[in-house]
């Protein structure tokens, strides 16, 4: 199973996501197929860049975003 989901990047106390496409299996901050945005929590409001084409394929193809991102992509108007 393919997920859409948050890799934490960034320092100590200062989160910094990068939006991904990943094999359920696969550690949170280890092998990825895909990256296809960014989050930043910190900033008033978050701040999330996404490609939009490629968030779209693979949902179209079967990808499972999480809870968060899936928030994520309402928010920018990826899904309803």
């Amino acid at each position: 199973m393919v997920k859409i989901r948050l890799k934490r990047m960034g320092q100590k106390k200062s989160p910094f996501y990068r939006i991904i496409v990943a094999d359920a299996r696969s550690p949170r901050d280890g092998r990825f197929i895909d990256e296809i945005g960014t989050y930043d929590p910190r900033q008033n409001p978050s701040v999330f860049k996404i490609n939009e084409e490629a968030a779209k394929k693979w949902l179209a193809n079967g990808a499972q975003p999480t809870d968060t991102v899936s928030k994520i992509f309402k928010l920018a108007g990826i899904i309803k």
